[in-house]
């Protein structure tokens, strides 16, 4: 399957510039946002950007995604059973 999205011309021009694979850059973005949101498994995502488990370690440990790592939705849900628990939190 092919996805695919347009650029501003300029912005295009700009980030080609700037980049030696800038198509292989915007897949490894999109689907390490995946990984992180949990849609995708580490094995999964090693498979689509056809590398190694070594090298996927450092593409997450890179970009600072941890698997199981907490995210603002969770920290949110837990505010919300500390509020119902303990009440409303005063400020």
């Amino acid at each position: 399957m092919a996805v695919s999205f347009q650029l501003p011309d300029e912005l295009e021009q700009k980030l080609r510039s700037q980049s030696h694979d800038l198509e292989g850059e915007a897949k490894a973005a999109y689907v390490l946002e995946l990984f992180r949101c949990g849609k995708l498994t580490h094995y999964e995502l090693s498979q689509i950007l056809a590398i190694d488990r070594p090298e996927t370690d450092a593409l997450l440990k890179k970009h600072n995604v941890y698997e199981g790592s907490i995210t603002f939705d969770d920290l949110e849900a837990d505010r919300q059973t500390l509020e119902r628990v303990l009440g409303p939190a005063h400020r």
